[in-house]
């Protein structure tokens, strides 16, 4: 199996056409007709990222988000992006980036958002043009649930030590609209299509105040939001290659710490 037959294989779940403008994804380092040895799944890829394909003998790395996203113009060392891409190459390491590849993909980040918060009836929140694929999901709860209750639910669900959220509404959650990633973007969406709460990541302070009552807005933190993404492409990857490995990295690249 070359890494064509993986990335193939990928771009089924998550076509790299459906990825933003702005991203940088596919295969950014090595060659497609290398034959792989074992692929290892991140969410970020550092330096100990590359050192852990390493040590368990993998030569792709599958990473969600891409190491390289804007042009370099050199290559010295000199920052954290520039070792990595030294050290992969040095070590005939390839790299594949999925991004909002994957985020655009009905089966991809949000839909495991909403499966670990047991979501169902679910669609995505701001369909693309052909209404299969686009970011965010919205769905519904088993039953309605005081918000005081569904904070909690969400803060042990996401594993975090702390969440964020807006004035609370009174009314009781049913209808959840998430987003992995920055969301910031789609507060307006999830209140028109009458979602009762809005979880996401990296909104700023003014952004909380576009809640307007109208609904319970959650920043969960944004490794945190897609920190389950990895577990996903795993999952994916196991059930159709067995002629090598297929490895979870055991490395937290979350780069945020809390007290």
């Amino acid at each position: 199996m070359t890494i064509k037959n993986v990335s193939d294989y990928l771009e089924e779940i998550a076509p790299l056409h459906q990825a933003e403008d702005f991203d940088n994804v596919g295969l950014l380092i090595g060659n497609e007709t290398t034959e792989v040895k074992g692929v290892l799944v991140t969410l970020d890829t550092l330096e100990e990222t590359v050192d852990e394909a390493i040590k368990t003998k993998c030569n792709l790395i599958v990473s969600f988000h891409p190491i390289i996203f804007s042009g370099l113009k050199k290559i010295n060392g000199n920052s954290y992006v520039e070792k990595v891409v030294m050290k992969a190459i040095q070590n005939n390491i390839a790299i594949y980036a999925i991004h909002t590849a994957l985020d655009n993909s009905k089966v991809g980040v949000s839909a495991k958002m909403c499966e670990v918060l047991g979501l169902s009836n679910n669609s995505i929140l701001l369909p693309k043009d052909d209404d299969a694929s686009g970011m965010g999901m919205i769905g519904d709860l088993p039953k309605p649930m005081p918000e005081e209750d569904f904070l909690k639910h969400t803060k042990k669900t996401f594993k975090t030590n702390g969440i964020r959220y807006s004035n609370k509404t009174g009314k009781l959650v049913k209808r959840v609209a998430v987003l992995g990633g920055s969301g910031s973007f789609a507060i307006a969406d999830a209140i028109h299509k009458k979602a009762d709460v809005y979880i996401s990541a990296d909104f700023k302070y003014h952004d909380f105040f576009k809640a307007e009552g109208k609904i319970l807005l959650i920043d969960v933190g944004h490794y945190e939001s897609e920190q389950f993404t990895k577990n996903l492409l795993v999952d994916y990857l196991t059930k159709k290659f067995t002629s090598f490995a297929i490895i979870l990295s055991e490395k937290s690249t979350n780069p945020i710490y809390y007290l």
